[in-house]
């Protein structure tokens, strides 16, 4: 009878679960941070734009880090808030007339 009042249990593996993180940051930032490092880089070739651009690379991977820690969904969660729109007036039905407000 103790067989019939377990809770049915269903695995849910970390893998599919996972936010996919590259290098301790949102996989797509910090792929981008690499490409524009490497493209100031070669396109100048000069010691101190080298150096420049390592400097702020290391600088902007190390701040996605940071980022990617607190919330590993933070860029899609800004990027959803991007969409909302500031004030939302107040309708009593969805066919409710609109009236602009002057």
């Amino acid at each position: 009878m103790s067989e019939f009042n377990e809770l049915l249990r269903t695995p849910l593996y970390r893998a599919m679960n996972r936010v996919s993180l590259f290098m301790g940051g949102d996989r797509e930032l910090m792929l981008f941070t690499i490409l524009i490092a490497f493209t100031f880089i070669f396109t100048s070739l000069k010691p101190w734009i080298i150096a420049v651009s390592v400097a702020m690379t290391m600088l902007i991977m190390s701040l996605l880090r940071l980022m990617a820690k607190a919330d590993p969904q933070m860029r899609m969660v800004y990027m959803r808030h991007l969409k909302y729109r500031a004030y939302y007036k107040a309708n009593s039905t969805p066919f409710a007339k609109f009236k602009e407000i002057r």
